[in-house]
């Protein structure tokens, strides 16, 4: 009897290695929480069983795919499952567990860059290992292994096989362009960011896969992987947030709504709302912080990650001596009352 049951699906067109196998897969339209009757009728067409699968579709499949009214999509899809000459692949996604196959992983990146799903709500622990190093050209998605004689093969025929990067991740905006974000250098955007609307990338800034933004924002300094920023906040020029592939181990660092972030500055922490980082300043866990109070008095020394998360500060390093001081915000009432205590 069939258990079929999925909570994510996509259908993608996949490019394939020399052996066959998938290196890429491209999902323009996928679905979270589909109705019952398209749970159904997919399962019914791809014939698929239960858990997280992906299946490379006949064009048999592919045209009675189209051909159902229960599965929703755009007339633009349906056309292209019954023409393309590309592999089709599907992919179920029923439980949210480590990926095991190059399509998950891409599923699972196409569901956050079209804001489907938020940054740590998929599993996508061991990606790296999964995906392979791709030479994205001109002319598409090339493993790299195979890179040597694609481009005798382009000068054979007078033409130049253009090599953009080598990486495993591909810039997003080749897959997914979300609506209302501006992005002055698309390849510094990863597949897999959740670019909140209102959002501008300028030229210096980097948003990493399963980061991003939570809204209007102005990134012109890097987003690690893990890390979220929140609605109306600010990274100055080369400031940067530190991610778990990074150095920041398990701990998720974020920021907060109306934040700033200045230039060349960082952060190891979580920052809550209305902070701020003074330009130049790197603040890690271990930075041992001098609290001030209102006067600008010593309350207490203590570790940076002891304010981990914490509003309304502003975090600045003593021109005469070069003590790091943490005093309340200016738009803000008051320090902490924990802040202010001496034991």
């Amino acid at each position: 009897m069939n258990n079929s049951n999925f909570h994510s699906f996509g259908l993608g067109l996949a490019t394939l290695d020399s052996q066959g196998k998938i290196i890429e897969a491209y999902f323009p339209e996928p679905v979270v929480n589909p109705a019952p009757e398209m749970v159904l009728a997919l399962s019914a067409h791809c014939g698929y069983q239960a858990g997280n699968s992906d299946i490379k579709l006949s064009s048999a499949q592919r045209s009675s795919i189209s051909e159902d009214p229960a599965i929703a999509m755009s007339d633009l899809l349906r056309d292209t499952l019954r023409t393309t000459h590309s592999t089709v692949v599907a992919m179920f996604l029923a439980e949210n567990s480590a990926p095991s196959s190059v399509a998950e992983v891409y599923l699972k990146l196409h569901l956050l860059s079209h804001r489907l799903c938020k940054p740590h709500s998929l599993n996508l622990q061991g990606a790296f290992g999964i995906l392979r190093n791709i030479a994205w050209t001109n002319q598409g998605a090339i493993a790299v292994e195979e890179l040597s004689a694609r481009q005798l093969q382009a000068r054979s025929k007078g033409e130049m096989l253009d090599v953009m990067s080598v990486d495993k991740f591909p810039k997003m905006v080749n897959y997914v362009v979300p609506s209302g974000v501006r992005i002055a250098d698309t390849a510094r955007v990863r597949l897999g960011a959740y670019v909140g609307e209102g959002t501008t990338v300028m030229h210096e800034g980097f948003i990493n896969f399963n980061a991003g933004t939570e809204g209007s924002a102005m990134v012109e300094g890097r987003i690690s992987a893990g890390v979220v920023v929140g609605e109306g906040s600010d990274l100055g020029g080369g400031c940067s947030t530190m991610g778990t592939l990074s150095g920041g181990g398990t701990a998720i660092i974020s920021v907060g709504r109306d934040c700033l972030v200045g230039a060349n500055a960082g952060i190891g922490i979580a920052l809550g709302d209305r902070c701020i980082v003074e330009a130049g300043l790197y603040v890690t866990g271990g930075t041992i912080v001098s609290v001030l109070d209102h006067e600008g008095n010593l309350v207490q020394h203590i570790k940076a990650r002891d304010l981990s998360g914490r509003s309304d500060l502003l975090f600045r390093r003593n021109s005469q001596t070069g003590a790091v001081e943490c005093k309340t915000n200016k738009t803000s009432i008051a320090l902490n009352e924990e802040l202010h205590s001496h034991n």
